[in-house]
């Protein structure tokens, strides 16, 4: 892996500061007992109940289009800029292509990221692009490539589902021809439990069996509003069909429930930029 030698690192030998906090940590099984037996959840959340939501647009100013997006304590910026050429391609394409770029901020985990993408940076990139392709119309740009960059402030779960709904308000600001608007949910599952929105704790407590071959993961869908249609689908661990088809109602009566939500960001943008440009005629 290649190093950059502008920035200044650390010592070589260091010591998390976790090593010198309380041992009060408690066990997965724990953790997901605690939350069955309180019949909620650690921010007093229901099962299947959403986290706040705060979306904005135009946050980035040298973008064509951007959007920010807070769920929770996850927050996630957006930048899509103008079309060009698709580089290193010599055949002519009819279908311009969407490049996505998810990437953590060194800062947003718990264990600090590099700079450089790792392996599940890069796996949610590619999801976030199979995502998107979907949803943009890319023969009304033959030839040409739309950059997508995904940066997450800060993780506390759900970061992924996040930036595909932000990339979508991104790229309807952009201008960039869109056959939909696109929202997405993630959904955690343990034994009988399912969690809508899981923060960071409960996704670590649904990606592993608590019990021998009992249903656990998490699942993540984006969903095409108008057409009711699913652009794209993940799913991690081991969930049984009947569990799977429950979880998947759960997850799309969830995102119906966002997109009121997005059409607002994006009419107040509008009306927004027909009042700026009133001023201006004036």
């Amino acid at each position: 892996m290649p190093v950059d030698h502008k920035r200044i690192n650390g010592p070589d030998e260091t010591l998390p500061y976790n090593l010198f906090a309380k041992s009060n940590k408690k066990s997965s099984l724990q953790e997901y007992e605690d939350i069955v037996k309180k019949g909620k959840r650690g921010d007093s959340r229901s099962y299947l109940e959403h986290r706040k939501l705060f979306i904005k647009t135009g946050v980035v100013s040298q973008a064509k289009g951007s959007a920010y997006i807070e769920l929770g304590k996850t927050k996630v910026i957006v930048s899509v800029f103008d079309p060009r050429e698709i580089p290193n391609r010599t055949e002519y394409s009819l279908k311009g292509e969407i490049y996505c770029e998810f990437k953590f901020a060194p800062f947003s985990c718990k264990k600090r990221r590099l700079h450089q993408q790792d392996a599940e940076e890069k796996q949610y990139s590619a999801i976030m692009k199979q995502a998107l392709e979907s949803t943009v119309c890319r023969h009304e740009f033959p030839n040409f490539q739309v950059d997508v960059y995904a940066l997450v402030l800060h993780n506390d779960g759900s970061s992924l589902s996040a930036a595909i709904t932000a990339a979508g308000l991104a790229l309807s600001q952009a201008g960039v021809p869109m056959y939909d608007l696109i929202t997405s949910i993630t959904l955690a599952l343990q034994k009988d439990t399912i969690l809508l929105d899981p923060t960071m704790k409960e996704q670590n407590i649904c990606y592993y069996p608590i019990h021998k071959q009992n249903d656990h993961g998490v699942i993540i869908i984006s969903k095409l509003h108008s057409h009711n249609q699913i652009s794209q689908f993940y799913q991690t661990g081991s969930i049984s069909l009947h569990k799977l088809s429950e979880a998947f109602e759960t997850l799309n009566k969830s995102c119906e429930e966002i997109v009121p939500l997005v059409q607002k960001c994006l009419v107040k943008h509008v009306i927004n930029n027909l009042k700026n440009s009133e001023v201006s005629d004036k």
